[in-house]
Protein backbone atom coordinates (compact mmCIF):
# COMPACT_ATOMS: atom_id res chain seq x y z
CA UNK A 1 0.00 0.00 0.00
CA UNK A 2 1.39 3.45 -0.87
CA UNK A 3 2.36 5.96 1.81
CA UNK A 4 -0.54 7.73 3.46
CA UNK A 5 -2.77 4.64 3.52
CA UNK A 6 -4.41 5.10 0.11
CA UNK A 7 -4.30 2.55 -2.66
CA UNK A 8 -3.58 3.40 -6.24
CA UNK A 9 -6.41 1.24 -7.51
CA UNK A 10 -7.67 0.11 -10.83
CA UNK A 11 -11.06 -1.08 -12.00
CA UNK A 12 -11.46 -4.77 -11.22
CA UNK A 13 -13.99 -7.37 -12.27
CA UNK A 14 -15.29 -10.00 -9.86
CA UNK A 15 -15.08 -13.69 -10.59
CA UNK A 16 -16.06 -17.01 -9.13
CA UNK A 17 -14.10 -20.27 -8.92
CA UNK A 18 -15.76 -23.48 -7.78
CA UNK A 19 -15.29 -27.23 -7.79
CA UNK A 20 -17.26 -29.27 -10.33
CA UNK A 21 -16.47 -32.94 -9.95
CA UNK A 22 -12.70 -33.25 -10.19
CA UNK A 23 -12.22 -29.92 -12.01
CA UNK A 24 -12.25 -26.28 -10.93
CA UNK A 25 -14.63 -24.14 -12.98
CA UNK A 26 -13.87 -20.42 -13.14
CA UNK A 27 -15.77 -17.47 -14.57
CA UNK A 28 -15.81 -13.70 -14.85
CA UNK A 29 -19.55 -13.15 -15.35
CA UNK A 30 -19.47 -9.52 -16.53
CA UNK A 31 -17.16 -10.58 -19.38
CA UNK A 32 -19.00 -13.81 -20.15
CA UNK A 33 -15.71 -15.73 -19.95
CA UNK A 34 -15.45 -19.15 -18.33
CA UNK A 35 -12.92 -21.97 -18.35
CA UNK A 36 -11.61 -24.66 -16.01
CA UNK A 37 -8.48 -26.19 -14.55
CA UNK A 38 -7.45 -29.35 -12.74
CA UNK A 39 -6.51 -27.32 -9.66
CA UNK A 40 -7.72 -24.02 -8.27
CA UNK A 41 -4.32 -22.48 -8.99
CA UNK A 42 -4.37 -23.75 -12.57
CA UNK A 43 -7.87 -22.33 -13.08
CA UNK A 44 -6.56 -18.84 -12.20
CA UNK A 45 -3.89 -19.22 -14.90
CA UNK A 46 -6.52 -20.45 -17.35
CA UNK A 47 -8.91 -17.51 -16.83
CA UNK A 48 -6.08 -15.01 -17.31
CA UNK A 49 -5.00 -16.80 -20.49
CA UNK A 50 -8.57 -16.95 -21.81
CA UNK A 51 -9.14 -13.21 -21.35
CA UNK A 52 -5.69 -12.28 -22.71
CA UNK A 53 -6.36 -14.44 -25.78
CA UNK A 54 -9.75 -12.81 -26.37
CA UNK A 55 -8.33 -9.29 -25.98
CA UNK A 56 -5.62 -10.27 -28.49
CA UNK A 57 -3.39 -7.24 -27.93
CA UNK A 58 0.41 -7.58 -27.73
CA UNK A 59 1.63 -6.98 -24.18
CA UNK A 60 -1.85 -7.08 -22.65
CA UNK A 61 -1.85 -8.94 -19.34
CA UNK A 62 -4.48 -9.91 -16.78
CA UNK A 63 -3.68 -10.01 -13.09
CA UNK A 64 -5.71 -12.40 -10.93
CA UNK A 65 -6.31 -11.57 -7.26
CA UNK A 66 -7.53 -14.70 -5.40
CA UNK A 67 -9.61 -14.02 -2.31
CA UNK A 68 -11.52 -16.10 0.24
CA UNK A 69 -13.67 -19.05 -0.74
CA UNK A 70 -14.93 -18.88 -4.33
CA UNK A 71 -14.28 -15.17 -4.92
CA UNK A 72 -11.48 -13.55 -6.94
CA UNK A 73 -10.91 -10.37 -8.94
CA UNK A 74 -9.10 -9.62 -12.19
CA UNK A 75 -7.61 -6.40 -13.46
CA UNK A 76 -5.03 -5.17 -15.93
CA UNK A 77 -2.46 -2.39 -16.02
CA UNK A 78 -3.97 -1.57 -19.44
CA UNK A 79 -7.34 -0.27 -18.27
CA UNK A 80 -8.20 1.14 -21.71
CA UNK A 81 -7.84 -2.28 -23.35
CA UNK A 82 -9.80 -3.97 -20.54
CA UNK A 83 -12.64 -1.45 -20.86
CA UNK A 84 -12.62 -1.80 -24.66
CA UNK A 85 -12.83 -5.58 -24.29
CA UNK A 86 -15.76 -5.27 -21.86
CA UNK A 87 -17.70 -3.15 -24.35
CA UNK A 88 -16.83 -5.35 -27.35
CA UNK A 89 -17.66 -8.52 -25.43
CA UNK A 90 -21.02 -7.20 -24.21
CA UNK A 91 -21.98 -6.13 -27.74
CA UNK A 92 -21.04 -9.44 -29.34
CA UNK A 93 -22.72 -11.51 -26.60
CA UNK A 94 -25.92 -9.54 -27.24
CA UNK A 95 -25.56 -10.15 -31.00
CA UNK A 96 -25.56 -6.44 -31.82
CA UNK A 97 -23.83 -4.73 -34.73
CA UNK A 98 -21.97 -1.45 -34.33
CA UNK A 99 -24.74 0.31 -36.27
CA UNK A 100 -27.42 -1.13 -33.95
CA UNK A 101 -25.54 0.17 -30.90
CA UNK A 102 -25.04 3.57 -32.54
CA UNK A 103 -28.81 3.75 -33.15
CA UNK A 104 -29.48 2.86 -29.51
CA UNK A 105 -27.18 5.73 -28.53
CA UNK A 106 -29.13 8.06 -30.84
CA UNK A 107 -26.22 8.53 -33.23
CA UNK A 108 -25.89 7.96 -36.97
CA UNK A 109 -22.12 7.55 -36.64
CA UNK A 110 -20.63 4.10 -36.02
CA UNK A 111 -17.70 5.87 -34.35
CA UNK A 112 -19.99 6.99 -31.52
CA UNK A 113 -19.49 3.54 -29.99
CA UNK A 114 -16.63 2.00 -31.98
CA UNK A 115 -13.97 4.41 -30.69
CA UNK A 116 -14.58 3.19 -27.13
CA UNK A 117 -14.76 -0.45 -28.18
CA UNK A 118 -11.46 -0.11 -30.05
CA UNK A 119 -9.74 1.59 -27.12
CA UNK A 120 -9.14 4.86 -29.00
CA UNK A 121 -11.05 6.66 -26.23
CA UNK A 122 -11.64 5.80 -22.58
CA UNK A 123 -15.14 6.62 -21.32
CA UNK A 124 -15.97 8.51 -18.15
CA UNK A 125 -18.15 6.68 -15.61
CA UNK A 126 -21.23 8.49 -16.95
CA UNK A 127 -20.37 7.59 -20.55
CA UNK A 128 -19.52 3.98 -19.63
CA UNK A 129 -22.94 3.68 -17.99
CA UNK A 130 -24.65 4.88 -21.19
CA UNK A 131 -22.51 2.62 -23.39
CA UNK A 132 -23.24 -0.45 -21.24
CA UNK A 133 -26.96 0.38 -21.22
CA UNK A 134 -26.90 0.50 -25.03
CA UNK A 135 -25.42 -3.00 -25.32
CA UNK A 136 -27.04 -4.69 -22.33
CA UNK A 137 -30.72 -3.95 -22.66
CA UNK A 138 -32.46 -4.42 -19.33
CA UNK A 139 -29.44 -5.46 -17.26
CA UNK A 140 -28.23 -3.06 -14.56
CA UNK A 141 -24.61 -2.89 -13.44
CA UNK A 142 -23.55 -2.58 -9.81
CA UNK A 143 -20.27 -1.04 -8.71
CA UNK A 144 -18.93 -2.17 -5.36
CA UNK A 145 -15.76 -1.90 -3.34
CA UNK A 146 -13.09 -4.49 -3.93
CA UNK A 147 -12.90 -7.28 -1.37
CA UNK A 148 -9.15 -7.42 -1.93
CA UNK A 149 -6.99 -5.99 0.82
Amino acid sequence: MPKGGWRSGTMRFAGRVFKVGRMWAIEVPILGVATQGRTKKESFVMIADAIESLVNKPGFAIEVHPEKDDYFEIDSPDQAALTAFLLRRKRTLEGLSLSAVARRLGSASLNAYARYEQGRAVPSIEKLSRLLAAVSGTVDFVLSDSRSR
